[in-house]
């Protein structure tokens, strides 16, 4: 198959619906319900591009992404935040957390709010693996 990509949600319902269009695409779908997990499998699998809710127990995706980001390891690999919450509150809760000691993150390469189409999510897996 084409590429492995990391779907991380807590909603089972919106994981299968990710999942589905990962595997339509072409694609290899890992698959973790949390940013705890979701870490740990980015960083044992080295997935080629993350599809990243961010709120989730255990530690949401506004963790995730920023460990990712600040580890020169692994932030290269390619995020598209997948949220019910707008980009701009993310972007804020990325601000308050560099403003309280923690290392600045770049804006997410693609933000798409819930809900989401398959063919605009295909379109942005397809832009950022550069299909």
């Amino acid at each position: 198959m084409g590429k492995k990509i990391l779907v991380v949600d807590d909603d089972p319902g919106v994981r299968l619906f990710n999942v589905t269009v990962v595997e339509e695409a072409g694609h290899t779908a890992l698959v973790a319900e949390n940013g705890e997990d979701g870490l740990a499998m980015a960083k044992s699998a080295s997935p080629d591009l993350i599809v990243l809710d961010v709120l989730m127990p255990r530690q949401s995706g506004i963790k995730m992404y920023r460990a990712l980001k600040t580890d020169p390891a692994y932030q290269g690999i390619p995020i598209i935040i997948l949220s019910g919450i707008s980009e701009r509150s993310f972007l804020k809760s990325q601000q308050a957390l560099t403003q309280f000691g923690g290392n600045a993150v770049p804006e997410p390469e693609a933000y798409l709010e819930k809900p989401v189409n398959a063919q605009t999510l295909t379109e942005w897996i397809q832009k950022m693996l550069g299909d």
